[in-house]
């Protein structure tokens, strides 16, 4: 990981129905699912992760922001892998940049902080914790 915020690592989708996502993008891309539990399966693109997230758990990593219902717009949230998200969001920080929540660590093993940009999309920027 770099503290560099110009690589792309992780793209969440999130989705009504997990498995038909999962299946799709397994048989569509020819990825392989490469994380999963009951609300999430993360697919493996050469250099991308696309995290298919049930839409129900989503709230808890763009709060306070709202999921929009389906039709209503978009509904994901980008993702970059930094070596330190307490310094990436200072230095956001002092570029105007407000950060919404965290840095909190997740319990899936990473340190993620969001904010929006000015059209609204949610961004996080995640550290992996050690093990």
């Amino acid at each position: 990981m770099t503290d560099t915020t110009r690589r792309l690592s992780a793209i969440s989708l999130f989705v009504e129905d997990l498995p038909a996502a999962k299946d799709f993008y397994a048989r569509v891309f020819q990825v392989p699912i490469v994380y999963e539990d009951a609300n999430s399966a993360v697919a493996g693109f050469e250099n991308l992760l696309v995290n298919l997230l049930q839409v129900d758990c989503a709230g808890e990593i763009i709060a306070p922001g709202k999921v929009a219902a389906r039709g209503d717009g978009a509904r994901f949230q980008i993702s970059i892998w930094v070596a330190d998200v307490d310094a990436v969001c200072a230095r956001l920080r002092r570029e105007g940049v407000e950060i919404l929540t965290g840095p909190v660590n997740r319990a899936w093993g990473m340190r993620t902080a969001n904010f929006v940009d000015p059209a609204g999309h949610s961004w996080e920027v995640a550290q992996q914790l050690a093990a």
